[in-house]
């Protein structure tokens, strides 16, 4: 038999074999967990000294204050990834008044320029907060009536509007979700999936199938579960990853089937020196499939 007609006729490996090996993705942290007495520059060293090899920043609207972090970033040779947009929750694009919503809108257009002076690919957006002044049909038609106005700045600058759900009572299905990204028709609105925000309510690893090359980032966070007798409703603890109920070499299935070759970021609590090495290492074992 010749090796063209044994490949053919193989059997094929088990997909727990298939999946095996380290996933193409890059380490990123969050920011906020870097020890905040430190320069941004000290910070972004730790950072990459600790294992990491991108860092997602927060908006800044001090022109200042963003030339010394695009400066610490070189510096330090971590590249900025993405923005965290602020103000999303206090000013949602789905609020009922306009004042509000020009709040956000001038929120998200800082975050976009900070990405593009920064060298970052995307922004991540709550795209919109249900509450009882907002019903769920009016927080999807506006937020997307406002993305919709912002798609040709992000077109010029390059940059993604990436949609997070965060526990917004919005976009609460897998299918959902690939819905709303769906509805804009464009390549510059995707989604920013977080495996941590979905388990109180659904399976990460069938979100991440369903969602697909929809996601253009990923957030890492790992919980413990408990019953709240007051409340009599599941609450989540945050632990370090997979020291939680986050079933990992699953989400390692799902990502090396979809295909993903993007950035993923840790967002936890922060720590010293020593317990942002223990994250990495943690980090690398997810991304192994270990």
């Amino acid at each position: 038999m010749n090796r063209r007609a044994f490949v053919l006729t193989a059997p094929m490996l088990p997909l727990s074999l298939q999946a095996a090996g380290r996933l193409p993705v890059k380490k990123a942290v969050l920011l906020g967990m870097l020890p905040r007495e430190l320069s941004y520059r000290d910070r972004f060293q730790l950072a990459r000294d600790c294992g990491f090899e991108e860092i997602e920043c927060y908006t800044t609207p001090d022109s200042g204050e963003a030339g010394e972090i695009r400066k610490a970033s070189q510096a330090a040779g971590l590249r900025i990834h993405s923005v965290m947009n602020s103000d999303h929750w206090r000013y949602p694009l789905s609020a009922d008044d306009p004042e509000t919503v020009a709040r956000c809108v001038a929120g998200i257009e800082t975050s976009l320029r900070n990405a593009h002076e920064w060298g970052a690919d995307a922004v991540l957006l709550v795209p919109a907060v249900v509450n009882p002044k907002t019903r769920y049909q009016d927080a999807w038609k506006r937020s997307q009536e406002q993305i919709r106005k912002m798609i040709p700045l992000a077109e010029k600058l390059k940059v993604v509007i990436a949609v997070e759900e965060v526990w917004n009572k919005f976009l609460l299905s897998p299918m959902e979700f690939a819905r709303y990204v769906d509805e804009f028709q464009s390549p510059w609105v995707r989604a920013y999936f977080d495996v941590g925000n979905v388990v109180l309510y659904g399976y990460p690893q069938d979100w991440i199938r369903t969602l697909g090359k929809r996601i253009v980032k990923l957030h890492f966070k790992d919980f413990k579960f408990q019953t709240d007798p007051a409340i009599r409703k599941r609450v989540a603890d945050f632990v370090n990853l997979r020291d939680g109920e986050i079933d990992w070499k699953e989400i390692h299935a799902a990502l090396r089937e979809i295909g993903y070759q993007g950035t993923a970021t840790v967002e936890l609590s922060g720590g010293n020196a020593g317990y942002l090495k223990e994250v990495s290492r943690r980090f690398d074992l997810i991304l192994e499939g270990a």
